[in-house]
Formats: structure tokens, C-alpha cells, sequence
């Protein structure tokens, strides 16, 4: 079992924010690296869970960290398609703000029912599983002792950052919960100064900062919720129109890009109307706002997938090929003519993909020769 952890980025700017390239280049950077990393390590701590025979005690935790990374592994596709390599004008960059501080919605639950932004997402996530790994005493080397209570302090420093959204009156507890976890930690971290083993004080104190940051996020979303269920309509329906101008971007590139393409209408959100503000209107419009979003989330898996399967048969024949000049058989006349070949194909716009399949297959054939 690695040691490897990451912490989420922190997204830039706030809701309906023009966003600087600068920074949204350097948050889906960010991003993409907090995502590869969490799934690698979501992987190992359900294989820990599962080796050490606690898989269904762990299982809700597990399940909604996964959830939760596939919800933002879906929001960070639809960032990245309206980013289109840095070919952003203003309007653009007021989407991606829109992507990152809107709503996720679709078919990821999370507690409640509760819908949360991208940045809260990335919150949530990295505090459920800073406590799977305390819960199987997977945290760094106690060598490491004094590395884990930096990062303690920066999320008592989050936590702040929690407990200044809350209402008035819960803020007094929140602030004491929250002095209280400080001294604790500050405490800690003088036995550690001193020499002492901390290990075994350090495992519960992470179970319960991070139950009690991911408590603090929930229950901020739960408010939020709760006090505009209007002002969520809004919020979700700007997600949703810049949700549709992203997908028509990954449906346009799809299409230029494989054939055949996947042929999926994407829903105009304008159709719907304007959000209405009456009790008796509002629900039954959020109904129709969630069958376009599953609408919209079910052709962006369609369209991506499509993608992603063309990058996966030019990834295969580059393996294939570096495999060919480890094995000295690059230079065969056969070999050359059929990488020139399956390239040109998979270079072609749209690449026709039975050909390509055919193509890579057929390399894969005469290197079996070559090598046998």
C-alpha cells in the first residue's frame, strides 16, 4: 500500500466570474492531476478495505467517495471541452465559472439528496477519504508524523473556512467544536516536539476533523438548499444551459473526429421556459430540469466514450510500435506499411473506426510475426 494522498485544487474566482485563461489552464491542471492520483488511491483503499474483510462496513463511505469522483470527473469533461484548448472569449469563461461554482446534478446521489458545487465536491471527497484511510490505519509512515500535522492544520484551516457560513445560531458551538479540535491538535503537536510516539493519537483526532469537516460541508449545502429552492432552480438552469453549450462542443468535435458518431439530440434548455417563482410551479419545473440533465449527462458519456475510444486505438498502436523497436523489428517493410497505414486512417477527420479497429489489429498481427 503507497502513501499516496492528494488534496483538491483550489477553484478560482466565484459564480458568474469571467474567468482569467491563466487560471482556469492552471485549475484543469490541477484538476486533472487531483483526479488520476484520487482514483488510483480510491482503488487501493477499496482493495485495503476488502483485503482486510471490511468491505460492506466501509461500503456507504466507499461508495459515495466514488460517487463523488465520478460526478466530478463528469464536470471537469464539460469544463475542459467548453476550455477547447485555451480558444475561450468572454462568454466562455463565464460557463466554466458557471461549471465549477453551479450545481452538480445528475444521477449522483449524496446525503440528503443534496446537490453541492465542484469546489464542495473536491471538499467532500478529499474529506471522506482522509477518514477511509485513518478508519484502516492506511495514513502516511508514523515517521511521517510531523508531515501529517501540517496537513491537520491546514484543514482546521478549512474548517474555519466552513464554520464562518454558519447561522448565527449554531455559530458559537461551531466556533467552540472547532477551538476545541485546535487545541487538541496543538497538543499533539507539542508531545510530538518532545519526542513522543503520536501515531495513535493522530488517528482519531483525523476520523474526527474530517467528520466533522464533512459534516460542516453537508450541512452548508443542506442550508443552502433549503433556504432558495428558487434560487436553486436558477442556479441549476444556468448549469444546464452551460452544460448544453459544452456538450454541443463534445458532440461537434465527436462527429469530426470518429464515424460513425453517436447521434444524440442535446436538449434546449430554453425550452423550458423561465424559472417560476410560485410553490405550486416550482417542483414539478425542477422535475424537468433533472430529466434534461439526465438527458444531457446521458449523450456527454455517449459522445465522450466515442472519443475516448479513438484515443484508446492511437494509444494501442503506439504501444504496439514502441514494443516493435524494443524488439529491433520496427525497420520490417510489412511493419512500416502497416503503421503508415492504420495512422493515416485514425488521422482522417472523421477517422471511419471499423477501418481503424481493422488497421491497429492487423499491426498487432504482423508484430506477433515479426517477434514469434
Amino acid at each position: 500500500m503507497t502513501s499516496m494522498t492528494a488534496s483538491a485544487p483550489l477553484a478560482p474566482g466565484h459564480l458568474g466570474d469571467a474567468l482569467e485563461p491563466a487560471e482556469i489552464q492552471a485549475y484543469l491542471a490541477g484538476l486533472d492531476t487531483w483526479l488520476r492520483v484520487r482514483r488510483d488511491e480510491l482503488h487501493e483503499l477499496d482493495t485495503a478495505a476488502l483485503g482486510a474483510g471490511r468491505g460492506g462496513e466501509l461500503a456507504g463511505d466507499m461508495a459515495l467517495a466514488l460517487a463523488l469522483w465520478k460526478a466530478i470527473t463528469d464536470r471537469y469533461q464539460l469544463v475542459f471541452a467548453t476550455w477547447d484548448g485555451g480558444r475561450v472569449l468572454r462568454q466562455e469563461r463565464e460557463r466554466i465559472s458557471a461549471l465549477i461554482w453551479g450545481r452538480l446534478d445528475g444521477a449522483t446521489e449524496l446525503p440528503g439528496g443534496l446537490a453541492v458545487s465542484l469546489p464542495e465536491a473536491c471538499r467532500l471527497c478529499d474529506a471522506l477519504t482522509g477518514q477511509l484511510r485513518s478508519r484502516l490505519a492506511l495514513a502516511p509512515d508514523a515517521a511521517a508524523d510531523a508531515a501529517r500535522i501540517r496537513g491537520l492544520r491546514a484543514q482546521l484551516e478549512r474548517i474555519r473556512d466552513q464554520v464562518a457560513l454558519e447561522p448565527a445560531t449554531t455559530r458559537d458551538d461551531a466556533v467552540r467544536r472547532l477551538a476545541g479540535l485546535m487545541a487538541r491538535l496543538e497538543s499533539i503537536a507539542e508531545r510530538a516536539e518532545r519526542g513522543a510516539d503520536v501515531g495513535g493519537l493522530l488517528d482519531p483526532f483525523e476520523v474526527d476533523a474530517t467528520t466533522y469537516e464533512r459534516d460542516l460541508i453537508v450541512g452548508n449545502a443542506r442550508r443552502r438548499d433549503a433556504r432558495d429552492r428558487v434560487l436553486s432552480a436558477r442556479e441549476l438552469r444556468d448549469d444546464l444551459e452551460a452544460r448544453e453549450a459544452a456538450l454541443r462542443k463534445l458532440a461537434e468535435t465527436c462527429v469530426t473526429t470518429v464515424d460513425p458518431a453517436p447521434h444524440y439530440a442535446v436538449p434546449d434548455v430554453s425550452a423550458l421556459g423561465p424559472v417560476p417563482v410560485t410553490p405550486d410551479a416550482i417542483d414539478p419545473y425542477l422535475t424537468r430540469l433533472d430529466r434534461v440533465s439526465q438527458a444531457l449527462e446521458l449523450a456527454q458519456h455517449k459522445y465522450a466514450d466515442a472519443l475516448a475510444e479513438h484515443r484508446q486505438l492511437v494509444d494501442l498502436l503506439d504501444a504496439y510500435v514502441a514494443k516493435a523497436r524494443l524488439s529491433g523489428v520496427a525497420g520490417s517493410a510489412d511493419l512500416a506499411a502497416s503503421e503508415r497505414q492504420a495512422r493515416e486512417v485514425l488521422g482522417r477527420r472523421p477517422a471511419p473506426m471499423a477501418v481503424a479497429r481493422q488497421l491497429v489489429t492487423t499491426y498487432q498481427t504482423w508484430l506477433a510475426k515479426e517477434t514469434s
